[in-house]
């Protein structure tokens, strides 16, 4: 990279005469605020309340192209429309947050000038109808986790200036097509960009692409070369890299071995190099039959969550902390985080590859947008593959979440209708559905036919649409939180994978709610900047119950608790009939909120982190409290023979059952008398699974008894406090 261009920069609100001018070298931004490059530009004090759009430049210094060579400008992040100029003179617009974009600036470097000047105007407008929004965003346009006010406009990534030879790599997507024990094949889509073509003299004969893969331990798998034919412009090829016994990719649950590889490739002229560029990956195959899972050909019930932006401020999310995050779903026993409507940060990705963490990848799409974005939104899903495919941590990507009405959170005296139209709009087509995400779903089909595709998440069956994924909220917007199972049992198709279902829970850290005021808080500006469902909790926990805010904050945090408990294994229980996994809504916050995240915005676990945590577990011994019925669920990928099951069902009896737990199953144990059936509930029910491959494993139910639907109307959820 020749030049850097990060750090200062000179930015000041665009109006009409500044934007006609600020791009000429001569132009004088002394007066203009300094701002930092890459961030986003309400994270800096002079622009903390702007909705753009906003003017930027910047001087800097470069070499001069060699012999030969050619010299681009690369934005890795505008968020979200730009326009750029270098030294007065236009490049060309940009449309897309999350992916890379490149100017030649070839001529503009080989003048003789000391100095040249940046410039970019970047808007990122707000949505005035969400319903019918025009920006490919995801939750940083509309979502109930993130306050709406916010507005993640700026250059958020990286600038810079990149020299090659006169054949430069414009694109390259490895994917990894094969993994068998025998075999595996990396799949290399590229682009060479030759620019004007083969010189007066003659065409470019000696070209040739030269592929190097390294594995884990340094060894070379492959050293390929390939002649090449370049004409002017953009030349598009595919190439299949193969291996005999690869070392493969496992996600931690099947296996310790991460073994990532790093490809090299190179494009040469004469035997000299001109352009080279790398990408880490690793050989796994991951299939998707029914929504049941497998890796490498190994089942995996999957156990996930999902995850908002690390940050609402995400150019501000260190690596530090996304690896921090990783490391947390891995503690929490979760097999896959859902990158949830949005593309993170490199670092997520890299994270997830080293720890052997799933990841579920959503394009950008959350909810409703207008007419007219197919065309965009299909080109901006094949950047997306491009910029991530090679990682192996992604096995699913999906096209848009919830392309439906939502009826979440509104006040009680309009529930009733708002519920009506939300549930048509899952069974009736609406053009979001059925042109926004099949366009979208079969452009990412084409670009990675490696992986499946969920078109849409969170769409019941209905006409014109087989359905997908579940969102189920038992126990928040809808019935109580032991109404998942009996549901489930109706309509068994919901239950093939539940990509959604949590309750909200106030975190331990929440100063910005002014407790000291209680129970006067201000209600309002808590539901509009930080995520509050004051109607919702008042039908589950509500506040008027409790004397102080402490007792509240904890009362919430056992609810939520007791609802992941219990509905975690209401789905572990039928574990391949039909169910091939869940995901858990939702694991951590972006800023100081009262959300579905067991994590707060600081990290700090809320009591439903320890709840999830457990019923994540490998081995689980399991109680079904309102039949009485005991299960063994075993993830893992070994036999558990003659393990032993202690039940002590809370009236001072102690009941034993022994038996085996084949690896991939749940096993039916036996019943003992349902404790939420008895009208005099008993303080806890444990469970202890000893094996010597697992040690003593305790499942308890006091928590899950005690938030139990009530005998009695009269009766409130939970205990007061």
């Amino acid at each position: 990279m020749t030049a850097a261009l990060t750090g200062p920069w000179r930015a000041h609100r665009s109006d009409g005469d500044l934007a006609r001018a600020f791009a000429e070298p001569g132009f004088d931004d002394s007066g203009w605020a300094s701002i930092d490059v890459p961030s986003h530009w309400r994270s800096s004090p002079a622009f903390a309340t702007d909705d753009g759009p906003l003017l930027y430049r910047r001087r800097f210094h470069a070499d001069r192209p060699g012999a030969g060579g050619r010299a681009f400008l690369t934005f890795d992040g505008l968020f979200y429309f730009g326009d750029a100029w270098l030294d007065g003179d236009y490049l060309g617009a940009t449309e897309g947050y999350f992916s890379p974009h490149t100017f030649e600036v070839t001529e503009h470097l080989g003048r003789d000038a000391d100095e040249h000047v940046v410039a970019v105007e970047v808007a990122c407008p707000p949505q005035a109808d969400r319903r019918r929004k025009r920006l490919l965003t995801g939750v940083f346009s509309h979502w109930d986790a993130i306050d709406p006010a916010w507005n993640p406009g700026g250059i958020w990534r990286p600038v810079g200036v990149t020299e090659t030879g006169p054949v430069r790599i414009a694109r390259v997507r490895v994917l990894c097509a094969e993994a068998s024990e025998s075999r595996g094949r990396l799949q290399l889509d590229v682009t060479l960009d030759a620019g004007d073509g083969p010189s007066p003299a003659g065409p470019i004969a000696a070209a040739r692409l030269v592929a190097r893969v390294t594995g884990p331990t340094g060894s070379v798998l492959v050293d390929a070369v390939r002649p090449v034919d370049l004409a002017a412009g953009d030349n598009h090829l595919r190439w299949t890299l193969t291996v005999d016994d690869p070392p493969r990719w496992w996600p931690w649950r099947l296996g310790d071995e991460r073994n990532l590889c790093d490809v090299e490739l190179s494009i040469e002229l004469d035997g000299v190099a001109s352009h080279t560029v790398r990408r880490r990956t690793a050989f796994r195959e991951v299939r998707l039959d029914r929504w049941r899972w497998s890796v490498n050909g190994e089942p995996l019930y999957v156990m996930g969550s999902n995850q908002g932006p690390n940050r609402v401020a995400l150019a501000a999310a260190t690596r530090e902390e996304l690896r921090h995050d990783v490391g947390l779903a891995v503690q929490a026993n979760l097999d896959l985080l859902r990158v949830h409507a949005h593309v993170s940060r490199p670092e997520l990705y890299d994270a997830a590859d080293e720890a052997g963490l799933l990841l579920w990848q959503d394009f950008p799409l959350q909810w409703g947008y207008a007419r007219g974005l197919r065309r965009p939104a299909s080109r901006q899903a094949r950047e997306m593959t491009d910029l991530l495919g090679h990682h192996p941590s992604i096995v699913l990507w999906c096209a848009h979440n919830e392309p439906v009405r939502t009826a979440g959170g509104v006040h009680p005296g309009r529930t009733t209708i708002r519920r009506a139209a939300a549930f048509a709009s899952h069974l009736l087509p609406n053009e979001n559905k059925l042109i926004l995400d099949r366009s979208v779903a079969r452009a990412l089909r084409r670009a990675d036919g490696t992986r499946p595709v969920d078109p849409h998440s969170g769409v019941l069956p209905g006409v014109g649409s087989a359905g997908t994924d579940s969102h189920l909220y038992f126990g928040w917007y809808h019935g109580s939180l032991d109404g998942l199972a009996p549901a489930l049992r109706i309509v068994p198709r919901l239950a093939r994978f539940v990509s959604e279902f949590g309750a909200q829970a106030v975190p331990g850290q929440a100063a910005f709610a002014r407790p000291e005021r209680w129970p006067d808080l201000d209600w309002e500006a808590l539901a509009e900047h930080h995520c509050l469902q004051r109607p919702v909790f008042d039908r589950h926990v509500p506040p008027a119950r409790y004397d102080t805010f402490d007792a509240w904050r904890d009362a919430t945090q056992e609810y939520q608790a007791a609802l992941i408990q219990l509905q975690v294994e209401d789905l572990r229980r039928i574990a391949g009939r039909p169910g091939g996994g869940f995901c858990h809504f939702s694991f951590a916050d972006a800023q100081p909120a009262i959300t579905w995240s067991v994590l707060d915005h600081l990290r700090t676990p809320k009591t439903g982190f320890a709840a999830l945590r457990d019923a994540c577990r490998t081995v689980l011994p399991m109680l079904d409290p309102r039949t009485g019925a005991l299960h063994v669920a075993n993830a893992g990928r070994h036999d558990l023979t003659g393990a032993v099951l202690h039940v002590d069902d809370g009236r001072g009896r102690v009941r034993r059952f022994t038996g085996d737990a084949p690896a991939s199953s749940v096993v039916y144990v036996g019943r003992i008398d349902a404790p939420a059936a008895n009208g005099h509930r008993p303080t806890g029910v444990d469970l202890t699974l000893d094996h010597p491959d697992t040690g003593p494993v305790v499942n308890r139910y006091d928590r899950v008894l005690a938030w139990m639907p009530a005998l009695s109307k009269s009766e409130p959820n939970g205990p007061a406090r």
